[in-house]
């Protein structure tokens, strides 16, 4: 059956790590609001139903059969097993989603480097703030997260150069996507730091290297960073710390 994701249309978002995990099982799905004659109008009447038994706050969120998954560490802890991306084993599928819920609020303390005050609000109308939340998230949150998930990949007993056991998870996707974007958005600051968590890079060195990864970032269904998703460069954001 094919899986249906619903995400804005025009950046990568959230709603990249669930891709990033559809397209290394290389799963059928279809990114709907990207679909001809179905797009982001399909997305938000969904959500507005008032028929609807369990409908999602806000995308991403997943659609298998008439099973509706929302939340990005829901969506892969659910599909994880599916794609074979999650451990067999009961206790560290459980870690796994501890490991992604911690991914999720790092995520979110990226979205607020550039939208400290309000969503609503333009960046423009909050830089001030901004230029403070980003350097305090440059110079203490991303070594403390970071550093974090550098020990959880050098302290797996199975040694391997994997976060949890002895394959690549959902989890290992997910910690590539945050070097990705980090690099993007703070280019100074990652240089700076990268040399402190050589296992995270070479994790995500491995991960890029996967034949249905490294097909999928070299195909127009990988969509460019830019400034309306999560990871925005903004060069007066970006320090040395």
């Amino acid at each position: 059956m094919t899986y249906e994701l619903y995400y804005w249309d025009g950046i990568q978002g959230r709603g990249e790590f669930v891709r990033l995990a559809l397209e290394d099982a290389g799963a059928s799905y279809v990114d709907v609001t990207r679909e001809p004659g179905r797009g982001t109008g399909e997305m938000m009447k969904l959500m507005a139903s008032t028929t609807e038994a369990y409908i999602p706050f806000a995308p991403p969120f997943l659609k298998d059969g008439d099973q509706i998954i929302s939340h990005v560490a829901n969506i892969l802890c659910y599909l994880g097993p599916k794609l074979g991306l999650a451990p067999n084993d009961e206790a560290l599928r459980w870690f796994s989603n501890g490991l992604q819920l911690t991914i999720t609020d790092f995520i979110a303390e990226v979205h607020d480097t550039h939208h400290p005050i309000a969503t609503s609000k333009y960046y423009e109308d909050q830089k001030q703030e901004a230029k403070a939340r980003a350097a305090e998230f440059v110079t203490n949150r991303i070594p403390k997260f970071l550093g974090y998930f550098e020990r959880v990949l050098a302290q797996n007993p199975d040694g391997n150069g994997h976060a949890i056991g002895n394959a690549v998870t959902y989890v290992d996707l997910s910690l590539f996507q945050v070097i990705e974007g980090l690099r993007y958005a703070f280019p100074k600051a990652m240089r700076h730091d990268e040399v402190r968590f050589p296992n995270l890079i070479r994790l995500h060195a491995l991960v890029k290297s996967r034949p249905n990864i490294a097909a999928y970032l070299a195909s127009p269904r990988r969509l460019a960073f830019n400034e309306d998703g999560i990871f925005r460069r903004y060069p007066e954001l970006d320090i040395a710390p």
